[in-house]
C-alpha cells in the first residue's frame, strides 16, 4: 500500500516551527553545508595528524582540544540523517530505490545526482550557506541576502531544469 506524502503546507509550517525552535534553543539557524566541512576536517586529523596540527586551516578546529565532529553543524547533520531514517521507516518508505526516468541508466542518475551535490555544496561554501541556512535561516530573520539566496536558487534551478530535463521525462 502506497501512503500519501505529508501535506505541504503542514510541512511547511513543522519547518518553520523547527527553525524557530533552533534559533531559540541553540541562537542558531538551520544549515547543513557547513557539516560537511567538519567531517573533512575530522577525516584530515585522523589520517594525517600532524598536517592537521600545523595547518593554518585545519588547526584552527581543534583549538582547546576541540572535535569538529562535536560542532552544531555536524550534529544537526546527524540528527537530519537519523530522523529522516526514522521518518522513512515510520511511512513504510524505508527502501534503497533509484528514482529517474527509464531513458537513462542508474549509473547515469547516480552520477548526474553526485556532480549535483558536488555543485551545490560548492556554492554552498562559496555563497558561506546553503538552502537551509543561507535561505531559510536568512529570510526568517528578514535578510536582503535570504531572500536573494532563495531567488537565486531557485532561478537557478528553474533554467538549468530545461538542460536537464531528459534525465527526468
Amino acid at each position: 500500500m502506497k501512503r500519501k506524502y505529508m501535506n505541504p503546507y503542514l510541512a511547511g509550517v513543522l519547518l518553520g516551527l523547527i527553525l524557530l525552535s533552533a534559533m531559540f534553543f541553540s541562537g542558531r539557524g538551520l544549515g547543513a553545508s557547513g557539516g560537511l566541512k567538519y567531517a573533512v576536517v575530522a577525516a584530515v586529523e585522523t589520517v594525517d595528524h600532524q598536517h592537521a596540527m600545523e595547518s593554518p586551516y585545519y588547526s584552527k578546529y581543534f583549538l582547546d582540544g576541540q572535535n569538529p565532529l562535536k560542532s552544531w553543524l555536524a550534529l544537526e547533520v546527524l540528527g537530519m540523517f537519523l530522523g529522516g531514517f526514522i521518518s522513512g521507516a515510520i511511512s513504510g518508505r524505508l527502501k534503497f530505490k533509484i528514482e529517474k526516468s527509464p531513458k537513462i541508466s542508474n549509473g547515469k542518475r547516480l552520477l548526474f545526482a553526485f556532480l549535483g551535490g558536488v555543485f551545490f555544496v560548492y556554492g554552498a561554501q562559496l555563497a558561506r550557506g546553503c538552502t537551509s541556512g543561507a535561505a531559510l535561516s536568512g529570510m526568517a530573520v528578514l535578510s536582503v541576502a535570504g531572500f536573494m539566496t532563495m531567488f537565486g536558487i531557485f532561478g537557478s534551478a528553474f533554467l538549468f531544469a530545461w538542460f536537464f530535463r531528459k534525465l527526468w521525462i
